[in-house]
């Protein structure tokens, strides 16, 4: 019999620590309140829906994250859990090709606010064309062959993917300290945009 090829798929599961955040583990109870696909551990191809700007909660969508210069840097006391998942060679294609159709159409996508009212409520909100971040994770898992809940994506939490006995604990702890990040890569923390603002008030004012 053919031996069949085995790949991995990683979930990085996240808490950045703001307001936003915190509101939503009031709800949740829950260590972790954002889920993001990964190909590789050394988190390069990062992939979710939320921030497209990382002091406004309010304007999402798709969004490739990028650990060393995206939204992530601009909170450096993010905790997280890095999860292995076991998949086929096919599996880990099929999850490729399902990104690069997000990729290719992310224009066309928004992120699911009132979603997230539906988990609360136990109820799927439906929409073909905006997503939450565990929400989406879990579709595009589904979409690739991997079935992991028999309930909707849309009643998916970050929290069922620590909770899952497929999952590999890869690391968990401070995003900054994990082994593979490439310490080398990280430049400063950029500045709050509130703070720039008011520093280019005050200059003006001092002309």
């Amino acid at each position: 019999m053919k031996k069949t090829s085995q790949r991995s798929i990683y979930v990085l599961l996240t808490d950045t620590g703001t307001a936003f955040t915190r509101l939503i583990k009031g709800f949740t109870k829950a260590p972790y309140n954002h889920a993001s696909l990964a190909f590789d551990d050394e988190l390069n191809e990062v992939f979710s829906f939320g921030r497209k700007e990382a002091h406004n909660p309010f304007v999402g969508g798709f969004v490739r994250e990028d650990i060393y210069r995206g939204t992530f840097r601009h909170f450096p006391n993010t905790r997280c859990l890095l999860l292995r998942l076991p998949v086929t060679e096919q599996q880990h294609a099929n999850s490729v090709a399902c990104i690069r159709h997000f990729q290719r159409n992310q224009d066309a996508y928004r992120y699911h606010l009132i979603g997230l009212l539906g988990v609360l409520l136990q109820r799927e909100i439906k929409s073909d064309s905006a997503y939450f971040c565990s929400q989406f994770v879990a579709e595009a898992l589904k979409r690739s062959g991997v079935e992991l809940w028999d309930r909707p994506s849309g009643l998916v939490t970050p929290n069922d993917f620590k909770e899952h006995d497929q999952f590999e604990v890869v690391y968990e702890g401070m995003l900054y300290d994990y082994h593979l990040v490439d310490k080398e890569k990280l430049g400063p923390v950029p500045p709050h945009p509130l703070y720039m603002a008011l520093r280019t008030s005050l200059s003006k004012l001092t002309v």
